[in-house]
């Protein structure tokens, strides 16, 4: 049967069939359950929320992945700010993931956020799933915290070539990102009740979460 993929900006009838894959995707994935739904439920109506970068992806009709974005800063070594973007979560439904449809969400927003005039992504997340859509460790385009550290699960991309040339960034992320888990887990259980449990990539999320890459200038 021939597939067919459309992908389009979220709708407000999308709204709980995203959170819904959402959740389904994350749950367990990180930590037992997860905030990840939450954060989609609360970050359209924040002020970085990006609206023209908030996409589904269907297959033959039926949403199975979406990927949202929102502002973020870097600010150079003169305290000049440069707007830039950070999207998450990006999601597939877990009988759809890794086929495909994921790479295909991110390539099409790649592009429209060129389109709008963005630069520069920088992402958290495992390398293993980013490293082949064109994102480099954070430290080889100098960009850490404020802490002057460099997370090994902090990843940049350049959308524009040479974008970050000959400055140090520290980076700013939007304040929606700081997910209070009281207020997540509130929320959650509201919802069709699903078993927390642990699995094994939570011990792995854990250690990519709290790696850091060492920075040889300080040495």
């Amino acid at each position: 049967m021939q597939q067919t993929i459309k992908i389009r900006n979220e709708r407000k009838s999308d709204h709980a069939v995203v959170e819904s894959i959402t959740r389904k995707a994350f749950y367990n994935l990180y930590r037992p359950g997860c905030v990840e739904h939450y954060l989609v439920h609360i970050m359209r109506t924040h002020e970085d929320f990006i609206a023209e970068l908030d996409f589904v992806l269907e297959l033959n009709g039926e949403v199975i992945g979406n990927i949202m974005y929102t502002k973020a800063k870097l600010i150079d070594e003169e305290g000049r700010p440069k707007n830039i973007l950070t999207f998450g979560p990006v999601c597939v439904l877990p009988a759809y993931q890794r086929m495909g449809f994921g790479k295909k969400l991110m390539e099409h927003s790649f592009k429209k956020a060129v389109e709008l005039g963005y630069d520069v992504i920088v992402i958290f997340g495992s390398p293993s799933n980013y490293v082949c859509r064109g994102f480099k460790s954070c430290k080889e385009y100098n960009v850490c915290l404020e802490n002057n550290k460099y997370p090994a699960a902090m990843m940049v991309k350049e959308l524009i070539p040479h974008a970050l040339d000959n400055h140090k960034w520290i980076y700013k992320n939007s304040p929606v990102m700081a997910v209070s888990e009281e207020e997540a887990q509130r929320y959650d259980d509201t919802l069709e009740p699903t078993e927390k449990k642990y699995l094994p990539s939570q011990d792995e999320f854990y250690i990519m979460s709290h790696a850091f890459i060492e920075d040889s200038d300080t040495e």
